[in-house]
């Protein structure tokens, strides 16, 4: 009856609820966090993705990859100074990560501090000599620092510092200027850069005030009566200076020629959408001859080259528009996407593995560029073609077969490191072979690596259903993980489809006698102990135990014999009670 036989639960409620309602770690945590970030920075939301970094940070506050991640954010959004001090961070906390001084390198070139950022490029080289982001970032930043220097200039040391805008406001001929914007930014420009000056010599007032400032007399188009305006004239006369002056013949030519190149684009974009693919080529090139500063051009013609399979003339475009836009330093995203193009250029054209080793290259020079989720994509993809094609360039069953009697040689003298080696070559000439997973599965119990030897005898099974040694070789691995009830469950199974194996019998009997001791209350406190850790970390046994149902089960087991009986009706109740009196949480006494 069962009052003289009561059950106990061994584990107490609330220290169940105290396991499974505990925090997680904050590296846990913080690694969630940062997921969150990297997927908010691939979709190009790079607001959400430096909160999630900032969380990230907050639990891990020495990660320097999470500053790093956040500089990179900050970067994306132009907010340089912020990326500038993560960066800097970033290098504090890992001096040896070349990564980190291309952050550093790239926050420096947003705040036009492109000497900076040359030395952060330098030193990252230092670490990390190959690299080519870095190689790509200090050649950018050497080329901007060159264009950013001041040119020698006569009239420059006239123009600096506040003595300037005081000689201008006490000559009565230049006082009246200081009121107009566009002359104050004008004289601005030329002080932050004397170089500027040759761009503003055709305006009268500068030329006036660079007579004042040199103490000299320049003569102006309006004559000496200029010289000689008081502030009240001046003002009287401003309308007339701030009328707009007509466009240069230069700079009309230019705006010109470069609406004749766009339209040239919005031909040969139509002709493309209705796959008049000659056409579209004829309006891309004539729109690059017109304006060769704009690499749309370049990379528009490479994607009809593509589109009908001249890959080599694709590949050619992609590298014209790459070099041209380093040149033009044209945005970074432009030269991603001529990347990505080649790449996948380089892909179609691909026939064995060895080939895809430069459209991986080319992806992940992409990549360094800006990172596009699409890119990311077929960089995967180029990836996982490469392995495939290796894997069947490397199959051959005859030569399998073979590895796998060596290993069977090496299993019967017991060397077991030395057979797993011949069943991995085995599985790689021939990955379909259920045998050399099942071989591989027995030496890697023998060697006491049960997940290595469960993961194989899963795949041979996997292979081969009615193969009744994946069963075995599964139920074994089981078993000494004293998963009794699994491997009771992997061995039935198996007798399915072979009901006389009688290695699959003996693994039966043996989880019978095993289930049954354990029912008995027959183990040894280390035994109870360790059968309770193991059924503790069954999901299914903490599903069980966190079922309001199951926790009125257990309580009535203890305290109400009647309510138990009926419990124990239940088909369903009854085989998850025995489940855990077969995990040791609860006891017959």
């Amino acid at each position: 009856p069962l009052n003289q036989n009561p059950i106990i639960v061994s584990l107490p409620r609330k220290e169940l609820s105290r396991r499974t309602q505990r925090d997680l770690p904050d590296s846990t945590m913080a690694d969630e966090a940062k997921a969150k970030g990297n997927a908010a920075f691939s979709s190009g939301d790079f607001t959400s993705a430096v909160n999630h970094f900032t969380d990230a940070i907050n639990l891990s506050p020495t990660n320097h990859v999470l500053f790093s991640n956040r500089s990179a954010a900050h970067a994306s959004l132009h907010q340089y100074q912020e990326a500038l001090s993560d960066a800097k961070k970033t290098v504090e906390l890992k001096p040896d990560w070349a990564k980190g001084y291309s952050r550093l390198g790239a926050a420096h070139v947003g705040l036009n501090q492109f000497g900076e950022a040359a030395d952060a490029y330098s030193k990252g080289l230092e670490i990390d000599p190959s690299n080519e982001a870095l190689k790509s970032g200090l050649a950018d930043a050497s080329s901007r620092s060159r264009a950013a220097a001041p040119q020698n200039n006569p009239f420059g040391d006239a123009f600096k510092g506040p003595e300037m805008w005081a000689k201008l406001s006490a000559d009565p001929s230049t006082r009246g200027f200081l009121k107009q914007p566009d002359f104050v930014n004008m004289m601005q420009e030329i002080q932050r850069s004397p170089s500027n000056l040759n761009l503003y010599l055709k305006d009268q007032r500068v030329m006036q005030s660079l007579g004042v400032l040199l103490n000299v007399q320049i003569r102006t188009q309006a004559g000496d009566e200029a010289e000689a305006m008081e502030e009240d004239e001046m003002v009287v006369n401003e309308p007339e200076v701030e009328k707009k002056p007509e466009p240069e013949p230069e700079v009309a030519e230019e705006k010109e020629r470069k609406e004749k190149a766009l339209k040239e684009k919005e031909m040969g974009n139509a002709a493309y959408k209705k796959k008049d693919f000659e056409n579209a080529i004829k309006h891309y090139s004539t729109a690059m001859e017109i304006d060769d500063e704009d690499i749309s051009y370049i990379t528009n013609r490479a994607a009809v080259h593509l589109e009908m399979g001249n890959y080599d003339e694709c590949i050619k475009d992609c590298d014209k528009a790459v070099e041209r836009g380093r040149e033009l330093r044209s945005d970074y995203k432009m030269v991603a996407k001529a990347l990505t193009r080649k790449g996948t250029a380089l892909g179609k054209m691909a026939k064995v593995s060895n080939d895809y080793e430069p459209v991986i290259e080319t992806y992940q020079k992409a990549l360094t560029e800006h990172r596009n989720p699409d890119t990311l994509k077929r960089l995967n993809e180029a990836e996982r073609a490469k392995k495939e094609l290796e894997q069947q360039e490397y199959f051959d069953p005859a030569i399998g077969d073979a590895e796998r009697e060596k290993g069977n040689e090496f299993f019967k003298e017991q060397k077991y490191p030395d057979a797993v080696k011949h069943y991995t070559e085995a599985i790689k000439r021939n990955p379909k072979d259920p045998r050399a997973y099942s071989n591989r599965a027995a030496c890697y119990t023998k060697l006491g690596a049960m997940p290595e030897g469960l993961k194989d005898a899963e795949k041979c099974i996997e292979l081969d259903p009615t193969f009744s040694k994946g069963y075995s070789r599964k139920g074994a691995v089981q078993f000494f993980m004293k998963e009794y009830d699994n491997a009771m469950e992997t061995y039935q199974e198996g007798l399915k489809h072979d009901p006389n194996n009688q290695e699959l019998l003996d693994g039966v009997r043996r989880c019978v006698q095993q289930i049954n001791k354990a029912n008995r209350g027959d183990l040894t406190p280390e035994e109870l102990k360790e059968r309770q850790a193991k059924g503790m970390q069954d999901p299914e046994i903490q599903n069980i135990l966190t079922d309001p149902v199951m926790s009125q089960v257990l309580s009535d087991l203890q305290e109400n014999p009647a309510a138990a009986q009926k419990h124990m009706q239940n088909p369903m109740i009854m085989n998850k009670i025995q489940k855990l009196i077969s995990s040791g949480i609860v006891q017959m006494k």
